[in-house]
């Protein structure tokens, strides 16, 4: 198989930044930040790999957590990552991504953010399943690698420097 990625943690400087924005009452990040593992594949037919909860996140029926995971992907070009909930949550719980699928592209890793993935999930205020409660250092999404092409015509030049829904309106 063809190698077109690689994860990387963000510095530590951007992590705290971002945890601190989405939950301000978090202690101890320099343990949090120690503690990021790099998402990885739990077998050789694994298409997704697996995103590690960075803490213990408790998804409260109705409600969303936007979870820092202190990682960045270096993707060739051509490439994407989509990112997708783990489908035992979404099986048990309705847990969902808020936007649905999360598209990683090769350019973010270049933001000034280092292209922090971050990932926001909601568990379903109308679906018959519970709140759900991911450990620290349990899977809680997945990320998949796919190529695309682009049209004949396309003459695109702009870059990014953002996060969620940055492409929109570029300079």
């Amino acid at each position: 198989m063809e190698r077109i990625a690689r994860f990387e943690k963000v510095s530590r400087k951007q992590f705290e930044n971002d945890l601190k924005k989405a939950n301000p009452s978090v202690e101890n990040t320099d343990e949090i930040y120690d503690a990021i593992k790099l998402p990885k594949r739990a077998t050789s037919g694994s298409a997704g790999y697996d995103f590690y909860a960075p803490f213990d996140i408790h998804l409260e029926k109705g409600k969303s957590v936007l979870i820092p995971t202190g990682i960045r992907a270096k993707i060739n070009d051509g490439w994407v990552l989509s990112i997708y909930p783990r489908s035992g949550l979404g099986f048990k719980h309705r847990v969902q991504l808020d936007n649905t699928v999360g598209i990683i592209d090769s350019d973010y890793y270049n933001s000034s953010n280092e292209g922090h993935i971050m990932i926001k999930l909601s568990c379903d205020a109308h679906g018959d399943g519970a709140s759900a409660d991911v450990a620290c250092g349990n899977g809680f999404a997945q990320g998949i690698f796919t190529q695309f092409g682009i049209t004949f015509d396309d003459d695109v030049s702009e870059t990014r420097d953002g996060g969620f829904g940055s492409t929109t309106g570029v300079k």
